[in-house]
């Protein structure tokens, strides 16, 4: 298993053990110099002091299992509104929200909506579109960002 493997499965571990969700792990730079970026959620949201603690362990396992031999910056952080969602666990605390959404179907067909995010049943999101109720299973969503409004 290779250094990113390695890191990944250990990452994978911390969440499970946390509650959390890996939503994306970065690891760019050189071998004199390397940045992991890892960005991670829950349900009711992602705050410094659990961003600290996924990066003291994380940082811990790199260390004493002498992973990177050169210098490394870590930074854990929530994965932030521009960042698409990835995992039917992060859309409750959007209701009310304005989402954008890819959809795709059978064949590969897409479609590319616009609607208010209503309420949440299982894998079943219900969504205001034109003034319309309409449910989409999560599975059907190939990509689901978060408008921000000013």
């Amino acid at each position: 298993m290779n250094i990113v493997e390695q890191i990944e499965n250990r990452l994978h571990e911390i969440a499970e053990e946390k509650n959390l969700l890996l939503i994306d792990f970065h690891w760019r730079g050189t071998d004199s110099f390397r940045v992991l970026e890892i960005f991670v959620d829950n349900i009711e949201g992602i705050t410094t002091e659990i961003c600290s603690q996924v990066s003291r362990e994380i940082e811990s396992f790199i260390d004493e299992a002498g992973l990177i031999k050169g210098k490394y910056r870590l930074d854990v952080s929530s994965p932030g509104v521009g960042k698409p969602l990835k995992y039917v666990e992060q859309f409750p605390k959007h209701v009310g929200r304005s989402f954008k959404l890819q959809l795709i179907f059978e064949g590969d067909n897409i479609e590319v909506i616009e609607g208010k995010l209503r309420a949440i049943n299982g894998d079943e999101l219900v969504f205001e579109v034109e003034g319309k109720e309409r449910i989409i299973n999560f599975n059907n969503i190939k990509q689901a960002k978060v408008q921000i409004s000013f």
